[in-house]
């Protein structure tokens, strides 16, 4: 079973909107653009526990708090969910409910099956959908889930899709929050509450638990002080009320009642610590190290696959305190064990385990989403993709901002540039890292308008500079980008050598053989303290072609002590792009004249 489509209707930040999934797929896009509102959404419909809490929606699941028209009718809550892949168990169960979904198309056939099931790429799907209102007579917010299939007769209503139901399903959403809360707890809806459910095991410790804590003594000797103000409350209680009322007060460890007991008791784990008589030393699981914590639930989320064997996980942020290694194999792993895995992420690591067709870049304007796939970029070829540019292309689809470059040497000496001006003029600069800009390499100017394009259509705002071109490239690349920089002259590394200034050019050539970095090959131009500012450039520019995509011109203008030393275009783009992303606030207005008091 896989969802196919999620369509969305007035659900908190999302006015509407409508997402396709092709199979295992990660979601990402801006702060805010509706990822875990997605899953959110999803959880409502399929979620075997969801509907179990009080209210199932408030007045804030509802777009901008709207739950009521100027007419003051209620403004419906609306999640519909698709799934289609059905196992052999599962169209035995919805038989009666069941649609026909073309992959092709990524739309329902309309009418009764006909002819048309029958065509390559169209299979059997279960449509589900839940609903939620505000009810002026009761005063409070209802919500149910519902099959589409059978419609209702005149003033029917759909039929209740269970919870035995979505069980059947096998529908998992492990938020954020819950790997360090509830993830070993015995509270509903935990995963070790889902494992023993999936067994068909019913705890029988309730009874004897209950019975041996009613009589656990608590702090009942007198000299704690505790039982002798318990009774002194109990012998005021009695000047007020018959004397069988408020009868032996004492303490117990908790209310007595097995919710209770499901959310007190708690999962001990060895710390690795040992106590002075030898032993070792455990504490509750949630004080275990953050990625101690989440390795537990991807063992407790391999057992529900093994136990399910058709089942979908929705996952938040599987990268939260794991290293690069360890988020890899988490998402490897729950693919692997599920019949539909979905994450949001915001690392890279974790994008490059996906093709970019599985990427869903989520975009939300004016309560509108749209979730577009993230294609193979223009001009990449998949074998290229593979080997060099899928940790840049993914860097890219998380950032907002995007910086497209020429070349290997822009690459590295624009970002060393702007963190060194952040430094030194931090009013007027910021790193490209704190600007949240991701640069990206396209290799030739020939590429700089056709990834512009393609970064454009992913809600990207896109920068491009770029060395200076004909007057029909030029004008290709103002057309595909928002924010082009065209360099006065051509070649990077001679544009920082013809625009740094002499103390930067001397400064850093002189350190380079004073380091003994100057290779031998170029002994004879070696740069000298009697040295005229043109040998400089001359034996520097020698110098970069020799180690060409090494970055010793990230390292010259890295060395800069202040705009004023740099080449003044690499100075004023910066400077512009920073003035995009972060503009000054406006001025304030004029204060009004004061009149002059008159007696």
């Amino acid at each position: 079973m896989k969802i196919v489509q999620v369509r969305v209707a007035n659900f908190r930040g999302i006015a509407q909107g409508t997402v396709h999934f092709d199979g295992h797929s990660v979601l990402v896009g801006d702060n805010n653009a509706g990822k875990s509102t997605l899953l959110e959404a999803i959880d409502l419909v399929l979620g075997p526990e969801r509907l179990s809490r009080r209210p199932v929606v408030d007045e804030h699941d509802f777009y901008a708090g709207q739950y009521v028209n100027a007419e003051g009718q209620p403004i419906p809550l609306v999640v519909e969910v698709i799934v289609a892949d059905l196992n052999e168990e599962q169209l035995r169960h919805f038989r009666e409910h069941l649609e026909w979904w073309d992959t092709s198309t990524k739309t329902l056939l309309a009418g009764p099956p006909v002819e048309g099931t029958d065509a390559a790429g169209v299979g059997p799907a279960l449509r589900v959908f839940f609903r939620g209102a505000y009810d002026a007579e009761e005063d409070d917010f209802l919500g149910n889930t519902f099959f589409a299939l059978p419609a209702p007769i005149g003033a029917g209503e759909y039929q209740t899709f269970r919870a035995t139901d979505k069980r059947k399903c096998g529908f998992l959403y492990l938020r954020t929050v819950r790997t360090g809360s509830r993830a070993l707890s015995l509270e509903r809806g935990s995963l070790l509450d889902v494992i023993l459910r999936l067994q068909d095991s019913r705890l029988k410790m309730w009874e004897q638990l209950l019975a041996s804590l009613r009589v656990l003594p608590v702090a009942d000797k007198p000299e704690l002080g505790v039982t002798t103000l318990l009774a002194s409350v109990q012998a005021s209680v009695k000047k007020f009320v018959p004397s069988d009322w408020a009868e032996d007060p004492h303490m117990r460890v908790s209310d007595l009642t097995r919710e209770t007991l499901r959310r007190t008791l708690t999962v001990f784990m060895g710390t690795g610590a040992k106590r002075p008589d030898g032993s070792s030393y455990a504490a509750p699981y949630q004080h275990q190290g953050t990625g101690t914590i989440n390795t537990l639930v991807l063992a407790l989320l391999s057992i529900i696959a093994e136990l399910k064997q058709n089942v979908i996980f929705a996952m938040e942020e599987p990268e939260t305190a794991l290293p690069p290694h360890t988020q890899k194999r988490i998402v490897n792993s729950v693919r692997e064990k599920s019949a539909q895995a979905l994450f949001t992420s915001h690392s890279p690591y974790v994008l490059e385990e996906f093709e970019p067709s599985q990427i869903k870049v989520l975009k939300r304007a004016g309560g509108v989403m749209t979730a577009i796939p993230a294609s193979l970029p223009p001009a990449i070829k998949p074998k290229a993709y593979k080997a060099e540019f899928r940790a840049r292309f993914c860097e890219a689809l998380l950032a907002k901002y995007v910086l497209i470059v020429e070349g290997r040497t822009e690459f590295d000496a624009l970002p060393a540039a702007a963190r060194t001006l952040s430094k030194t003029d931090p009013q007027h600069f910021k790193s490209l890292e704190a600007l949240g800009v991701a640069v990206i390499d396209a290799k030739t100017d020939s590429q700089v308008a056709p990834l512009g394009q393609f970064f454009r259509s992913l809600g990207k705002t896109v920068f491009a500079i770029f060395d200076k071109q004909n007057e029909a490239q030029l004008a290709l690349i103002r057309a595909a980008v928002d924010y082009p920089y065209e360099s006065p002259m051509k070649g990077f590394e001679s544009l920082v050598l013809q625009g740094a200034q002499e103390t930067a050019i001397r400064r850093y050539a002189l350190g380079v053989v004073a380091d003994g970095d100057w290779p031998q090959h170029l002994m004879a131009v070696a740069p000298k303290a009697e040295s005229d500012l043109a040998a400089l450039r001359n034996a520097l520019s020698q110098y970069f072609a020799w180690g060409k995509g090494s970055g010793q011109a990230a390292d010259l203008l890295a060395s800069c002590t202040s705009w004023r030393e740099m080449p003044e275009y690499i100075a004023q783009c910066l400077y512009g792009i920073f003035q995009v992303i972060e503009p000054p606030p406006p001025p304030a207005p004029p204060a009004p004249p004061v009149e002059p008091i008159v007696d």
